[in-house]
Order: C-alpha cells, then structure tokens, then sequence
C-alpha cells in the first residue's frame, strides 16, 4: 500500500546510469514507454498478414485500428479539408500514444507517464513548435497577421498584439496542463477511494462490513477513468488539428 495518493506518480529508477553529471538512470517511465511500443508494435501484428496486407475479413484488432484511422481522417477533414491529408501520419501516432499511455495507467501497478507535466508539455509545446514551422514554411512574414488583425489602426494595434500574443503563447500551456491535471487528479482519487476503503475493512464492528460501499464506487470511478483516458486523447488530438488548421489557413 502507498502512504500517500501523490507516491504512485514518482519517478523510480530501476538501475542507474550516471555518466558525470547526466543521470541516464532507466526508470519506470521510460518503461512504460517502451511497453507502449512494444503494445503498438504487437497490433500492426495482428491486424496484417504475413505479405503485411490487411485481411480481406477483419478481425477484432483490425476493427479496431480501422475505427481509429476512420475517426483521425474524419477529424482531419472536418478542420483541414483535403489539406489535412498529408498530416495524417503525424496526428495518428500522436493520437495512439496518448490513448496507450492514458490506458496502461490504469492496469494496477503500472505507471501513468501522461500524469506527468513535463511529459505533456513536452509533447504540446513539440507539437507547437512543429505547426509554427509548417506555417512560417507557408506564409513567411505573412504568419504575423495570426497577432495582428485586419484593418487594426497602429494605436489599437500596440494593445491588441501583446494580448494576442500572450494568448497564442499559452496555446500549448493549456493544451499540456489539460492532460496532466485530468489523468493525475482522477487516479489520486482512484487511490483515495481504495485507502478508504481498506482502512474501513480493518475497522471494528459494522464499520467493517461497509468497505463495500466505497468499492462499489471504485467500479464506477474505474469506469469514469476509462472513458477520461479515451476523451482526454481525443480532444489533445482536435486541439492539435485546430493548431494545424490555424497554421494552414492563417486562422
């Protein structure tokens, strides 16, 4: 049993690797990360033949993946059009492996690596940089009427662009800080219900008896969780196709 609902979320290294002043330890996170692949690896697998075709009769990996690839290039036309195409790949793995890492949090024992604001930050403010890239490829000095707006006078102008600017900034702050704060603050009570619980099954009398309460509100917890990981992928990767569309188009 942990003491406190905040240790299932720290770093634990599984031997270390210390070169001077680098720490290349190999930790639990990094772990997870690899099972990740490993898992991803494991479904291309399974939904392809030994050609490394598709089966003409899907089977249930292949159902799966499918809905997934139909769901991302449903999203991708509905922000991008057909301009969204060649960025599929791109939205697709981020896509998968943050619904990997939401899910394998939620297996007992196992490590949430999303529950982590350097891990989420690091992948919106990745994925920020990426779409300036693209848009600054497309438009050049153009891409500065995203902080100044037609037909803005120069006075309106000194107020509107640090405003802007300052929202535009806090894009992939949000964006990360979203992610960490809905994974880690579920699981925290996930554990708060189960230190509950336990406590009540060692108490005297009736109190005893009524631990079931709180685990039959873990079932539904449990369930609430799941559906958290799954929305909480999807709506990481809308916000990263809006990203893209305001790159493309100068939104």
């Amino acid at each position: 049993m942990l003491m406190t609902p905040l240790e299932q979320f720290q770093i634990l290294s599984i031997f270390s690797v210390k070169l001077s002043c680098f720490d290349f330890s190999f930790t639990n996170m990094f772990l997870m990360s690899i099972i990740v692949i490993f898992f991803y690896y494991f479904i291309l697998i399974n939904i392809s033949s030994d050609d490394g075709s598709l089966f003409l009769v899907p089977n249930n990996w292949q159902i799966l993946f499918e809905t997934v690839v139909n769901t991302i290039s449903q999203l991708l036309f509905d922000n991008l059009n057909k301009s969204g195409e060649i960025y599929f790949p791109f939205v697709f793995v981020i896509f998968v492996f943050i619904l990997i890492l939401n899910l394998g949090g939620l297996i007992p024992y196992s490590f949430t690596v999303t529950s982590h604001l350097i891990i989420t930050c690091t992948l919106s403010f990745s994925i920020f940089i990426g779409v300036n890239i693209i848009c600054a490829n497309i438009y050049k000095f153009e891409m500065l009427s995203l902080f100044i707006p037609s037909n803005t006078s120069f006075f309106l102008a000194l107020l509107l662009v640090p405003i802007e600017f300052i929202s535009y900034i806090f894009k992939p702050i949000s964006l990360g800080v979203r992610l960490f704060a809905n994974l880690m603050a579920g699981h925290t009570l996930l554990k708060v219900i189960v230190g509950f619980s336990w406590s009540m099954l060692f108490a005297d009398g009736i109190i005893s008896f009524c631990h079931i309460f709180p685990l039959l509100v873990l079932i539904l917890l449990m369930g609430l969780e799941l559906g958290v990981a799954l929305i909480q992928a999807y709506v990481f990767t809308i916000l990263t196709c809006i990203f893209l569309n305001d790159a493309v188009n100068l939104h």
